[in-house]
């Protein structure tokens, strides 16, 4: 006789992260466990979510380990989801510590209340120049002014404009040799601004990533000489990051919004 399969309910939060209102910033789901499920399901979750991140915590001794993965695979560092991470906690689970700690891939990461807001410590990235394959240059369609090399390209135009009109060709982005492309330039009304794009992860375009800016925040700290740095990024949701490079760490500071408070029903294999 076939036995019944067992499903578990789980609570879902779905909120803006780096932004100041609803439909704006990049939304991420936060699904809070209690134990860690095969890795098979969490990503099956993060797919039928379909946004640029789910995470996922658990509590452990020194806070919580915290994964994230986009609707194809896991990621190592994810800023956004990171930012509504400590937001559920806050807001939703009664977390009243002056920051929280998150064992991670990329080592631990602390976010602490701020203002309205929440700030983030992560590691900062500082990447070195490279000389750029002909096909970046193709498939953004611009010539870039400088070109750095780290875990993603990041590209370097003359002005906040050229980075707004910009109309890459995903297809051939997704068949560099890096994760993904960033583009940046001087900003108009803040200090720089950016787009992202990241083809072979399932994300043409994410609309706002905390994770480049931990390259974005060291390098521009370095070109306009100081460590205080306001950004947006230019996607159609737009989102805005205040920035502080601190030795080797980047402080990212930003708004989160809820946008959905919800229960998913998943099949779940008895411990």
């Amino acid at each position: 006789m076939m036995q019944a399969q067992a499903f578990k309910r789980l609570s879902l939060y779905q909120v803006d992260a780096f932004a100041g209102q609803v439909f704006e910033g990049n939304p991420a789901a936060v699904v809070p466990l209690e134990t860690w499920p095969d890795d098979a399901l969490l990503q099956a979750i993060a797919s039928e979510n379909n946004l640029s991140e789910t995470a996922y915590f658990v509590p452990v001794a020194t806070g919580f380990e915290l994964r994230w993965f986009t609707p194809a695979a896991e990621v190592d560092l994810c800023g956004h989801a990171t930012l509504a991470a400590a937001h559920v906690l806050y807001t939703h689970l009664g977390y009243r510590a002056p920051r929280v700690a998150f064992a991670t891939r990329s080592g631990e990461l602390q976010v602490a209340r701020a203002g309205e807001g929440y700030r983030m410590d992560f590691p900062g990235e500082a990447m070195p120049a490279v000389k750029a394959p002909a096909a970046l240059g193709e498939a953004l369609g611009v010539a870039p002014v400088e070109v750095r090399g780290g875990s993603d390209y990041l590209v370097i135009l003359d002005s906040e404009a050229a980075v707004s009109d910009l109309a890459p060709d995903f297809h051939r982005l997704s068949q560099l040799d890096r994760r993904g492309v960033i583009v940046s330039a001087p900003g108009d009304d803040c200090d720089f601004v950016s787009r992202c794009f990241y083809p072979r992860l399932d994300i043409n375009e994410d609309p706002v990533t905390g994770s480049a800016h931990c390259a974005l925040a060291v390098y521009w700290a370095e070109q306009l000489g100081r460590a205080s740095l306001r950004a947006r990024q230019l996607s159609r949701r737009g989102g805005s990051i205040d920035c502080e490079v601190q030795g080797g760490r980047v402080l990212l500071t930003g708004g989160v919004v809820d946008y959905l408070l919800g229960e998913i029903r998943v099949p779940w294999a008895p411990g």
